[in-house]
């Protein structure tokens, strides 16, 4: 356990959880997904209104609170990525207008131009 940032663990290299987080991300934003929500939320109601055995309410219930945790996790770990790659690229961005007001270029161009690309790195 780490409590670095999570665009800051691993160094310039991506992780493993790096790298599941981001195809997490992917399919929990695609229709596939929805689809899936979808039946489960049937299935909960379809339970309720069957009458089924509390047990397999309850299992439903727990799918359901199981599977938010997980996207909430999901969730605030694109939001801290995001949020990185923002305030890089500003600092950069805030640098070479600097260095362009004094006149001469400096390493704050090549800062700006790997903030340009940081979501391939986070």
């Amino acid at each position: 356990m780490t409590l670095e940032h999570p665009a800051e663990r691993g160094g310039n290299e991506r992780g493993r959880f790096a790298h599941l987080a981001e195809k997490s991300s992917n399919f929990t934003s695609s229709p596939a997904f929805f689809g899936l929500c979808l039946l489960l939320v049937g299935i909960v109601i379809g339970a309720h209104a069957a009458k089924v055995p509390m047990a397999w309410m309850m299992l439903a219930g727990e799918s359901m609170t199981a599977v938010t945790l997980l996207l909430l996790a999901l969730l605030k770990n694109s939001e801290r990525r995001a949020e990185h790659a923002i305030q890089r690229k500003l600092d950069a961005i805030a640098a070479a207008l600097i260095e362009l007001q004094e006149g001469e270029p400096g390493p704050a161009q090549r800062d700006l131009q790997e903030a340009i690309h940081v979501e391939d790195q986070t």
